[in-house]
């Protein structure tokens, strides 16, 4: 009996040491197991803030490409307009060129006129002149005729 109470003393011991180390290795494990709990809810918080993060870029994102498209369709309005106006400052000119061709053209055909009309001027002024001449000797001859007369009627 002293015997078996040894036995079953030493079978005690050994289970309280092996309880002892038990409950030891039970008590790292819960504390490893909270610090894996805090450690993992770090992490959630941190992922929570980094998909709040991610949130925040992407609707600046989007309110960054909504800006960019309204300015692009500005700038396409805008080109339009200018496109536009170059096509009709190019019909202007090509008007005011075509304009210009027949004003020149028609400067010319006065210029051709004008050179006919002193022509034919000079021409009148000669004959005029002309026949300011042959009045004026028609004249002279009638005067003459007429002292011819006065002189043969006074000298019979």
């Amino acid at each position: 009996l002293k015997e078996e109470n040894a036995i079953l003393r030493s079978k005690i011991n050994r289970l309280q040491i092996l309880s002892e180390t038990q409950a030891d290795k039970m008590r790292k494990l819960e504390k490893k197991l909270e610090e894996n709990k805090i450690k993992e809810e770090k992490e959630a918080q941190d992922l929570e803030a980094m998909v709040q993060h991610v949130e925040q870029n992407l609707q600046l994102m989007t309110k960054r490409a909504v800006k960019a498209e309204n300015c692009a369709a500005k700038l396409r309005q805008e080109n339009a307009l200018l496109q536009a106006e170059l096509r009709n400052s190019q019909l202007e000119k090509e008007a005011l060129q075509a304009s210009q061709a027949t004003a020149k053209h028609n400067a010319e055909v006065a210029l051709q006129c004008l050179l006919q009309v002193t022509t034919s001027s000079r021409a009148s002024i000669r004959q005029l002149l002309s026949g300011a001449e042959s009045l004026q000797l028609v004249a002279d001859l009638l005067k003459s005729i007429d002292r011819i007369s006065e002189v043969s009627e006074d000298g019979q």
